[in-house]
């Protein structure tokens, strides 16, 4: 499904730092298939997705968004031009556009899952000062170069689109042996490549590098294998 790879990746930066996603609360940024995705992963590890959002704002679940609130809230969006606003006529426990900004919200991973640069310097900024440890890109280019900066000086772990939306071409791959065992242990291998391509490439810790690397070295040696210089 979309977005479980996104959440796999989630779970082996976390393994290397000694730690889990158990527990966790993880601010979801969008409402699509890929949102709802990482929001049913990060369940099933033990997470507690916290929020979820579209264009009408956001939703707020405190104690967490529970299989059966997240039921409600896909078959909410799978109505044509639904909006999440909707959700909390179903919910008692939900708080709507409350806080105003929904990065004002405490949480200890956030996963943007909706528009390029979404994230920006300030957003950086402003969800290392409500505690955010780690962000972890379920969209392409949610991140903007400065807020790429803000996060390593802030000491937030950050997962690059470049890696983290691997999932469909390592499933493609996978074929018949495809099952989310296989899966994992494909992202585990892809995760290991990347940490160690940087560290290689004296940039330790540094995924986003370790992952362009990595890629431009993977096409460099495929071009090679075919004959060309």
């Amino acid at each position: 499904a979309p977005g479980y790879g996104v959440v796999h990746f989630a779970n082996e930066m976390l393994l290397d730092k000694r730690d889990s996603l158990e527990g966790k609360r993880c601010l979801i940024i969008g409402s699509g298939k890929v949102a709802q995705g990482v929001a049913r992963k990060l369940l099933q590890y033990g997470a507690k997705p916290i929020t979820m959002s579209d264009i009408s704002g956001h939703i707020y679940e405190p104690d967490g968004i529970t299989e059966g609130k997240l039921t409600t809230i896909n078959q909410i969006k799978a109505e044509r031009g639904a909006l999440l606003g909707r959700y909390i006529i179903s919910s008692t426990t939900a708080q709507f556009n409350q806080p105003e900004n929904i990065l004002d919200i405490p949480c200890d991973i956030c996963i943007p899952c909706g528009a390029m640069n979404e994230i920006d310097e300030a957003a950086a900024n402003q969800l290392a000062d409500n505690g955010c440890k780690m962000l972890v890109e379920g969209g392409n280019g949610c991140v903007t170069p400065e807020a790429r900066k803000i996060l390593k000086k802030r000491g937030v772990q950050y997962g690059p689109h470049t890696m983290t939306l691997t999932g469909p071409a390592l499933m493609h791959n996978l074929g018949d042996k495809a099952s989310d065992e296989t899966f994992k242990a494909e992202i585990s291998r892809v995760y290991k490549e990347v940490k160690n391509t940087a560290t290689e490439f004296n940039a330790r810790g540094d995924l986003f590098t370790g992952a362009n690397i990595a890629g431009f070295l993977r096409v460099a040696n495929v071009m090679i294998m075919h004959g060309a210089v």
